[in-house]
């Protein structure tokens, strides 16, 4: 089997019959499409028809790179990211994302990034993150040997940003309104490689949801099929995108005969991608009302999201942070302890509450010691304990 990258270009998600090389990375949206209210993001194009189907007869496991030729080129080594359990929970499934090195799904997407940077010659990394993104883009940085930059919000948790800071980033916080701008200054002065978004409405990286399309050959392999629908914490849409992308591929390349329904599942506090799909926008930002969920909670949607939900006929779920916290006890006292966003999906497929004619996945995309506040609560001592205390 051919083990490269089987990637040719870009391809703007403003218009597909507009195409770019595949190199340099167009991480401020599409130049030809991108307006000053909508900026269209990118994906890659592969010459499928090059394709080994055997790659599809693999077990599941860690290493993305056992999907190389449906990647970006990596040049980042691995942390052993990918492969994560599909647990059976409640009549359904969990894809527990929380399993991956840095205990979220944004390994996947930054094993790819990070590799672009590489590729690039850049000095180093920088991201604006409250949280995964900017602990997992730290973390693959170091794996590269780069330097990283994290430019964080003040109401980051404090471990997250020590999660960062361990593998040696240079983490600042900042206004939330800086990041961006501040972000943008850093590639162009110091040459640095942008692994997040840096346009108006959202883009991100190119390369960064094609690591997500393995969640879907996954999820495809260990059921022995495709799901009927899938259910994801949606922030940015990145993952929601990725994992629709790959079941296309997998129909694409005659493995899989059907796609499923995706279902974007939002803070109600914001839902810029249930506003767009609502009054048919291509994209949109809100205003955004407060909550815990930091890891989804933002104003700012993206066309990739868009396009996920529509062309699957799926739907955007608005959830609250009540139904996250009762979707996040329920699933701890099951063994999986999961960040309150990464419950998002749960929370979404109960607020639905509708049958499907197959198997349905819900993923849970963090570890909950992502959470604001973990470790913060207190236990009193027992000072003369008895067995009626432990009851």
């Amino acid at each position: 089997m051919n083990s490269t990258s089987l990637a040719t270009g870009q391809r703007s998600l403003g218009a597909p019959s507009i195409e770019f090389p595949l190199f340099p990375p167009l991480t401020r949206g599409c130049p030809k499409t991108s307006t000053d209210e909508i900026a269209y993001p990118l994906e890659v194009v592969y010459d499928y028809a090059r394709v080994d189907r055997r790659l599809f007869d693999q077990e599941p496991g860690t290493d993305i790179a056992r999907w190389s030729p449906l990647l970006p080129p990596l040049h980042v080594p691995t942390l052993g990211e990918g492969g994560t359990p599909l647990v059976e929970f409640d009549g359904i499934y969990l894809k527990d994302e929380s399993r991956n090195p840095t205990w979220s799904h944004k390994d996947r997407l930054n094993r790819v990034t990070v590799s672009a940077a590489v590729a690039a010659g850049a000095p180093g990394v920088v991201v604006a993150s409250s949280g995964n993104h900017g602990a997992s883009a730290a973390a693959y940085a170091a794996r590269a040997g780069l330097r990283a930059i994290v430019l964080t919000s003040a109401g980051s948790p404090p471990a997250v940003q020590a999660f960062a800071r361990a593998y040696g980033a240079r983490v600042v916080s900042v206004p939330v309104e800086a990041r961006w701008p501040l972000l943008r200054e850093v590639v162009d002065r110091l040459g640095y490689h942008p692994v997040s978004n840096q346009t108006v409405t959202h883009t991100g990286h190119p390369f960064g949801p094609e690591g997500y399309k393995t969640i879907a050959y996954e999820m495809f392999l260990q059921l022995g099929r495709v799901p009927a629908a899938v259910f994801a914490p949606t922030g940015y849409a990145e993952l929601l995108y990725g994992v629709w992308k790959g079941f296309t591929e997998l129909r694409l390349l005659g493995l899989a005969d059907a796609t499923p329904r995706m279902f974007s599942c939002e803070t109600a506090a914001g839902g810029p991608h249930a506003r767009a799909i609502a009054t048919g926008a291509p994209a949109a930002v809100v205003e955004l009302g407060h909550s815990d969920a930091y890891g989804i909670a933002g104003p700012v949607g993206g066309h990739r999201g868009v396009l996920a939900v529509r062309d699957s006929g799926g739907e955007a779920v608005l959830v609250t942070d009540d139904e996250m916290r009762q979707a996040q006890r329920d699933l701890a006292r099951q063994g999986m302890w999961q960040e309150l966003s990464g419950a998002a999906g749960l929370a979404g497929y109960r607020r639905l509450r509708r049958d499907f004619d197959g198997p349905v996945v819900c993923i849970a995309t963090s570890s909950g010691f992502k959470d604001m506040g973990v470790g913060t609560e207190t236990f009193p001592l027992l000072e003369n304990p008895t067995l009626e205390d432990l009851i």
